[in-house]
């Protein structure tokens, strides 16, 4: 049953995926705003389909956490589920990410109506220039960033180097960050095609203030607390 209800989830994203990006093609003179409505409508389809077909729920510990001005997400990366479910649970948001991806099909055109920070990996130093730059734009346009800093996917029980760029990012623009830890590859793993019913848990930690930090602190400081939450969720 478990591969039926993998499939029938599969169809769903197939047929959804599409049809939002070719309206939003259609879409584009009406500007961000309207995209963007267009790409949340498509992450409650399939937070939706996940939920009512997979039994996929999920639940959230530290919403009063969420701050109103734009903040800089630091995030453990263990699914394709917390990309969708992102940009629900937050307000208007942009992501770092590796400009390959915006290559994909469908999906990778989605996001690059979006105005990601699309860098590319292989030169490190220019990559951390154009987050700085780019980042302190879209932030002072109110727009929130999402930066997932172990740059993958992870399994559960796994854990990658931190990379500094969004500590780098909050010191530069002092702008707060917001650590959040969860475990939906338990539910939803990296690189495989069935999903298990059950409950994610995504845990938001509190603001933090990087006044008095340098990059390399914050970092760490992010990293201890993503760990050691996304540690004992799993427990």
């Amino acid at each position: 049953m478990i591969w039926l209800r993998s499939f029938l989830l599969l169809v769903v994203q197939a047929i959804a995926a599409p049809v939002i990006c070719i309206i939003m093609i259609f879409c584009l003179p009406f500007g961000f705003s309207v995209l963007y409505g267009l790409v949340r409508f498509w992450t409650r389809v399939t937070i939706f389909a996940a939920r009512v077909i997979c039994g996929i729920e999920y639940r959230i510990i530290g919403r009063e956490h969420i701050p109103d001005t734009a903040t800089i997400i630091l995030a453990k990366h263990q699914s394709t589920w917390e990309t969708f479910f992102f940009l629900q649970l937050f307000p208007p948001q942009v992501w770092l990410l590796k400009r390959e991806l915006l290559h994909i099909p469908f999906f990778g055109w989605g996001l690059a109506m979006l105005r990601p920070i699309a860098i590319d990996r292989a030169d490190k130093l220019s990559a951390l220039r154009q987050l700085v730059q780019q980042g302190r734009e879209r932030l002072a346009r109110g727009l929130w960033i999402v930066i997932f800093p172990e740059g993958t996917r992870t399994r559960p029980g796994e854990s990658l180097p931190y990379a500094r760029g969004g500590a780098l990012l909050a010191t530069k623009t002092n702008t707060p960050v917001l650590p959040i830890a969860l475990n939906s590859g338990n539910f939803w793993p990296k690189d495989s095609f069935l999903k298990r019913a059950g409950v994610i848990t995504v845990s938001i930690g509190k603001p933090i203030d990087p006044k008095g930090y340098k990059p390399e602190e914050l970092n760490a400081y992010v990293q201890n607390w993503i760990e050691t939450e996304t540690l004992r969720l799993q427990s």
